[in-house]
């Protein structure tokens, strides 16, 4: 897909749901190329193994960054033998609950430093778009996916950036029941990827970020071909 008319973009892109979408609905306006992040999460195997199956289907480079140091940080349950959360449906829109969730699987900074890295490559390449997968429902308890935290991060690049390049994030209104009918629209290969905190083979389906899949999936009435263990 690699067009040198074409205006380029860089996609952080975890292999999750959220970020599949917001790439796949600007895949036809860029030539794309996405970072995946190795922090040493759990899922890192499958989330690296989504992202490539991802890459291949809509015809994008791909790049995997390693970052070590962010798994010494410690911390958050996703990078250590620390017990991941389990919640149970009726828990998902608890806030206190929710808050207490996030604080457990919290990596320091992580979208502070991924949009960074982002931008150096945008920089590098000429590109003119960071895509993300931000959005509403995510950011009622990770502030780091938010608008304010999006519109602050535009403005630093607007400061510090020789080129004019801006974070895009077309789901940053959106809950996940509307990305997953937005992903059925506009045919995003939401099969091929990966949302679980464990990083089995199968989605664990118990995790917050399984449940919120699930969630998303039966509220949109759109087929969910994900393979969960606990169903």
């Amino acid at each position: 897909m690699n067009n040198s008319n074409r205006k380029k973009a860089i996609s952080v892109l975890s292999g999750g749901l959220d970020s599949t979408v917001a790439t796949s609905l600007l895949v036809k306006d860029y030539d794309i190329h996405a970072v995946t992040f190795d922090y040493g999460q759990r899922s890192v195997k499958m989330e690296i193994r989504s992202s490539m199956a991802i890459c291949e289907e809509l015809g994008m480079e791909h790049t995997v960054i390693k970052l070590p140091w962010l798994t010494q940080l410690g911390g958050s349950a996703l990078t250590s033998k620390d017990e991941i959360p389990k919640l149970e449906a009726d828990q998902l829109d608890d806030k206190e609950v929710c808050d207490e969730t996030a604080r457990k699987v919290w990596v320091p900074g992580r979208n502070v430093v991924f949009t960074a890295i982002a931008l150096s490559f945008a920089e590098a390449e000429d590109a003119e778009k960071i895509i993300v997968g931000w959005d509403l429902e995510e950011a009622a308890t990770f502030p780091d996916n938010s608008k304010e935290f999006l519109d602050a991060f535009n403005n630093v690049l607007e400061i510090g950036s020789l080129d004019d390049v801006q974070i895009e994030a077309p789901l940053i209104r959106m809950h996940k029941e509307n990305i997953v009918k937005l992903g059925d629209k506009i045919g995003a290969p939401m099969q091929l990827s990966y949302s679980c905190y464990m990083g089995g083979e199968e989605h664990c389906g118990w995790c917050e970020s399984c449940m919120r899949r699930k969630r998303a999936f039966k509220s949109a009435n759109v087929e969910d071909k994900t393979q969960y263990r606990d169903k």
